[in-house]
């Protein structure tokens, strides 16, 4: 159930995150271009948009395997090897969100602390660079998911886009659509 919530709380955050700033940044470039007028705050929300945008996005693309990776030399392995790698790669990308997170905390206790606002909009930084622990949080979480995955023997730990395989694909696609045009 916690999961499922969180799948689609995570896909809705996107979705009106990706919406809000395409819809921002058109109406900001309308109001310049044509009316010759802007807003001071829309570049500064847009680049917080966006980094809202990168810290879910990179716990969904766990979730979904659209990571690119390098995993040529593990695919060789025999699955228990594998499975051995694939957890460790897994606790290694634990730790690393385990020492982003302590400073993610100390950081936003520097900046709550200090009282520091957005430079264009009368938001407390803190508040607004919340995303930190947020978006780390949701990786940590999807990260032991895939851990314990990999230790029931459901999984071989991350999935990666495939570029090279996707790029054959479309190269073969090409190939059948000369070959039917001639």
């Amino acid at each position: 159930m916690f999961i499922k919530v969180l799948n689609k709380l995570e896909e809705g955050v996107i979705s009106l995150l990706l919406i809000f700033a395409t819809l921002l940044v058109f109406a900001d470039v309308i109001a310049r271009f044509l009316f010759n007028t802007g807003w001071l705050w829309s570049q500064e929300l847009t680049l917080h948009l966006s980094a809202y945008f990168v810290l879910f996005g990179a716990s969904y693309g766990v979730k979904k395997g659209s990571h690119i990776g390098v995993d040529a030399a593990v695919k060789l392995l025999p699955d228990p090897v594998h499975r051995v790698v694939a957890a460790i790669a897994v606790l290694a990308s634990l730790g690393y969100c385990a020492i982003f997170l302590t400073g993610a905390f100390a950081y936003l206790r520097v900046v709550w602390i200090t009282g520091i606002t957005l430079e264009d909009i009368p938001i407390p930084q803190w508040l607004a660079h919340s995303i930190l622990p947020l978006g780390l949080g949701l990786l940590v979480i999807r990260l032991t998911l895939m851990l314990w995955s990999v230790i029931r023997g459901k999984s071989f730990g991350f999935t990666f886009a495939d570029e090279a395989k996707e790029s054959m694909h479309l190269a073969v696609e090409q190939e059948d659509k000369k070959a039917a045009g001639q």
